[in-house]
């Protein structure tokens, strides 16, 4: 394992399967290892080592080696010819010498050298060394990447046991007015629980509002089942998938299995859990779990956590770990790219360009905080977007966008300040009000209009309907925002 940890170190720095030839200066038993690997691939090796015993056992083994002392002029020489140079000795005193022997006979050869510690690491750096291994490193990450196959393994057999557990159906719930991340989660967990046998649905709470996250489930053929129109009972097998940030917990069941990249603020007692906050999307998890139970992947799933893990990461601009590259450099070759470009670029209706115009004008900006009114509106799905749209304005963070139709004021917000849970800002500020839903970064909110102004809508108090609907929601929204309503700015 050493030895292939070695190599890899030293692949990250110049493509060693395209060398010829290769020496080894000082074989111990490090050096002694990544020679055995190397002669393993066909390589064709050198070994300088000072002890005699030691090269004679090497020449037993039908090895290329000599006896030299690395330190000396003559090695430089020695080892002119080859490709790449591995200085492995335990004395790191004597590997700085042979770097610089070597770089001193101006041979302009790769050169792979073994340190103690940070210190003698930079030092040897300064040598002239391009690759520098500190061989307990090497093992602790060895250690650390079988812990974690280890743990994986053992959770997908947990997480089996507790599916194939069911009687009758699994449910699957996503947060509330469910992002890509949470659908696309949902739905690698469904494929799992189809390959182990058991039927499983995906519920939600609240809407599919955002147009690009309707696309997203109708050009995936992703079957979403409202949980108001569910009847819990039937299902005997709970799933909570990235759900930590959900405003609420509106189950009159026991949750059995809870997924997500977030701690939740609540606690479940379920009998399979797997937060884990070094990654930035549930994505990511669902993606491991994929290649842990070997699923032959299918397109419409690939194409939904790699969009899930685009969306959660702002398209790997937010936060983004080495795991969820890795999860979608594998998800990568089995998506629809043509799919994904349909999703992330939606059509916009006229409606949802009217919105955006009117709230476009008549926003508020304090501080970095953005609220507009987009007056009577017949689409309330177009909020969602204008508010995203407005997010996108210099120096802003939190944008809120609301309207009124059908005697409701309709509010969406979205949210990229990571120290604000803008669902939670959104319930605590009208739940004597009204019905609020959400998570950290979007949420929206249903008021009935008639709780701010107790005049019905007529064409003669249009006007006065949202003037007075526009002042107490927006001294509502930066109250809780924590900033002070006044004239404001309608820059951007």
């Amino acid at each position: 394992m050493l030895a292939c940890d070695v190599m890899s170190a030293a692949s990250s720095g110049v493509s060693i399967s395209a060398m010829s030839s290769y020496a080894i200066l000082g074989c111990g038993s490090v050096g002694h290892a990544v020679a055995e690997e190397l002669v393993a691939q066909g390589k064709d090796i050198l070994i300088v080592d000072r002890d005699d015993s030691r090269v004679e056992a090497l020449r037993d083994q039908d090895l290329n080696a000599q006896v030299a002392d690395i330190r000396d002029e003559e090695v430089a020489e020695l080892v002119a010819d080859r490709d790449v140079i591995l200085i492995m000795a335990s004395d790191v005193e004597a590997n700085k010498e042979a770097v610089e022997k070597i770089r001193d006979h101006g041979e302009d050869q790769f050169v792979i050298v073994r340190a103690s510690d940070p210190v003698s690491g930079e030092e040897l750096r300064e040598l002239g060394a391009d690759v520098v291994i500190n061989p307990s490193e090497v093992i602790a990450d060895s250690a650390l990447r079988a812990l974690e196959t280890g743990e994986l393994e053992y959770k997908a057999q947990q997480l089996a046991e507790v599916i194939e557990g069911a009687d009758e159906r699994l449910a699957i719930v996503t947060h509330d007015n469910p992002d890509p991340d949470s659908i696309a989660s949902a739905v690698a967990l469904q494929a799992i629980a189809d390959t182990l046998g058991v039927e499983a649905d995906i519920l939600y709470i609240g809407d599919i509002g955002h147009q690009e996250n309707r696309a997203f489930v109708n050009l995936l053929g992703i079957e979403l089942l409202p949980y108001a129109d569910a009847d819990v009972d039937d299902y005997d097998t709970i799933a909570l998938v990235d759900h930590a940030k959900a405003t609420e917990n509106t189950f009159g069941k026991p949750v059995d299995i809870f997924i997500d990249h977030f701690e939740p603020d609540e606690e479940y007692e379920a009998e399979f859990v797997d937060i884990r906050p070094s990654v930035s999307s549930t994505s990511t998890i669902m993606t491991k779990y994929i290649q842990e139970f070997d699923l032959s992947v299918s397109e419409e799933v690939a194409t939904a956590l790699l969009y899930g893990i685009r969306a959660e990461t702002l398209d790997f601009k937010r936060d983004t770990t080495p795991a969820d590259l890795t999860a979608a450099a594998y998800l990568y070759p089995f998506a629809n790219h043509d799919t994904l470009e349909q999703v992330e670029s939606p059509s916009m209706s006229p409606e949802t360009l009217d919105v955006l115009a009117e709230a476009i004008t008549n926003r508020e900006v304090q501080g970095s905080h953005l609220v507009s009114n987009a007056g009577f509106i017949r689409d309330r799905d177009a909020l969602t977007q204008a508010a995203s749209h407005l997010l996108n304005l210099e120096g802003i963070t939190t944008t809120a966008v609301f309207g009124i139709a059908e005697e409701t004021i309709y509010l969406a917000a979205r949210s990229k300040d990571i120290r604000m849970n803008i669902g939670k800002m959104l319930q605590d500020a009208f739940a004597d009000i009204g019905e609020a839903a959400g998570h950290s970064t979007q949420a929206s909110v249903e008021i009935p209009l008639g709780i701010f102004t107790g005049i019905e809508t007529t064409d003669d108090n249009r006007d006065t309907l949202l003037s007075l609907t526009e002042e107490a929601v927006k001294r509502k929204l930066f109250d809780a925002m924590g900033v002070e309503s006044g004239e404001g700015s309608n820059g951007s």
